[in-house]
């Protein structure tokens, strides 16, 4: 197939994943592995997380909503002590394939689902991350933050949204996204979904995709 846009997830994919920091989190507090994103996962629509990534609560408003779901789950989390934990690493491997991709003439997006805390899409109150994930930012043609458009994936719509943007069909693009639940409503509207389990199974598969080769 001739592709003509990669369409990039951020936490997960260009950075490591919050999942990563939400384990240690929880080792370190003797809650089950897994916990915060299992707060996460119930009412996948309505839950605390997915109005906060509609910005239809504030930090503040998340910080007492998550406590309360986790405090009906069994254990005590705070959701700012969530927050603190969502800015990742940038994967240097994933923004040299970033810079691989455009010189080979694909159009770049990025679908992020986010939140209006820290500075930016990364989520971050770190200065530097904050300045190194700007500049990442500069290598999309277009850029969907869930918290600016008050759409957030799953919904089929925020996909279409960035194709109508990037002037391509679902069919013309790949798609990176970390979550599997994000990956398929993609790939129902055509796009080929890579789901990123790590750096290195996902180089491989998008280099497979586009006949490319993305040293990791």
């Amino acid at each position: 197939m001739t592709f003509k846009a990669v369409i990039w997830d951020f936490g997960g994919v260009i950075t490591s994943s919050p999942f990563d920091a939400f384990n240690r989190y929880e080792a370190e507090h003797g809650l089950p592995v897994n916990f915060i994103r299992g707060v996460n996962a119930r009412n996948p629509d309505s839950n605390a997380w997915a109005r906060l990534e509609r910005s239809e609560i504030s930090a503040a408003d998340f910080d007492t909503a998550f406590a309360a779901e986790a405090a009906a789950l069994g254990h005590a989390v705070p959701g700012r002590i969530v927050l603190g934990l969502l800015a990742g690493d940038v994967r240097p491997a994933m923004v040299a394939a970033l810079d691989a991709c455009r010189a080979a003439g694909y159009k770049l997006g990025c679908i992020t689902n986010n939140a209006k805390v820290g500075e930016g899409p990364g989520m971050t109150d770190d200065p530097a991350k904050a300045a190194a994930v700007a500049a990442i930012m500069t290598r999309f043609d277009a850029v969907i933050e869930s918290a600016k458009t008050g759409l957030r994936k799953p919904d089929p719509r925020i996909y279409q949204m960035m194709c109508e943007t990037l002037a391509v069909a679902p069919a013309d693009c790949v798609y990176l996204d970390d979550l599997g639940i994000n990956c398929k409503p993609a790939a129902a509207l055509g796009m080929t979904a890579i789901k990123v389990d790590n750096q290195q199974q996902a180089l491989t598969a998008l280099g497979a995709v586009l006949g490319m080769d993305f040293p990791n």
